[in-house]
């Protein structure tokens, strides 16, 4: 995709506080983009903006919340491409899942994707589209991870049918597998042994960059004959 692909055009980029939402904030207002920043964190969500070169609108949203979606819909108005970010993982043993951890995980994989798409899929411009972040755990569930895999397999599911629903509005997914962004972090001392053992496993004997990810969503953006489609960006580590 070329630079000039986004001069002018309106994203709106949920979970661009952080990580991988961040850098495709970056990327896209270099590339001439204006911004429509959202996310549950405010002051994330500025922090942002003041990197930015370009135009943005910082918007909080929570995806639990259908009156937060209505309200970023209002406030965004006209745009061309939506891309959400947006995960809140419930891991551990099914025996100990909290139902309200359960139903944050699949508001922000499956109930506020669904929601977004109703609210703001008549406010996309000519070649729109939304792109969801999916990820490998519904390619490759381990355990611990139920609902991490189910909320993912649905979000996968759900761009198919929205894509048909929504035509000519576009809907993909991009589904990452591990992936350096910050989200690993807590690992501390752990973390660099953590990335080298899935680097060694993995077909691409590497683990990704938020560039990889990046350059993914530009490209879903970008293609007008791709939609009800899943990228995997998991350096193979769904075969492995």
């Amino acid at each position: 995709m070329s630079d000039d692909t986004l001069d002018g055009r309106r994203l709106v980029v949920i979970g661009a506080g952080s990580g991988i939402g961040r850098e495709l904030a970056r990327t896209a207002s270099a590339a001439g983009a204006e911004l429509v920043l959202a996310g549950p964190d405010e002051a994330r969500l500025a922090a942002t903006a003041a990197e930015l070169p370009g135009p943005a609108l910082v918007q909080p949203v929570d995806l639990a919340d259908e009156a937060s979606i209505a309200a970023l819909a209002a406030r965004t108005g006209r745009f061309d491409h939506l891309v959400s970010t947006a995960a809140m993982p419930a891991n551990g043993p099914v025996r100990d899942l909290e139902l309200a951890d359960v139903q944050r995980a699949f508001a922000a994989k499956v109930f506020g994707p669904l929601l977004l798409a109703k609210h703001l899929a008549g406010q996309a411009g000519p070649g729109g589209s939304f792109t969801f972040f999916s990820g490998v755990a519904a390619w490759r569930p381990a355990p611990e991870r139920v609902v991490m895999a189910t909320t993912n397999g649905a979000l996968a599911f759900l761009v198919e049918a929205l894509a048909v629903e929504l035509a000519p509005v576009r809907v993909n997914a991009v589904s990452p597998g591990i992936v350096d962004s910050g989200a690993w972090d807590g690992l501390a001392e752990r973390k660099d042994a953590f990335l080298a053992g899935v680097a060694a496993k993995n077909p691409a004997r590497r683990v990704g960059a938020p560039a990889d990810l990046v350059r993914a969503v530009l490209y879903a953006i970008g293609n007008p004959y791709v939609t009800g489609t899943v990228l995997h960006v998991d350096g193979g580590g769904r075969l492995a």
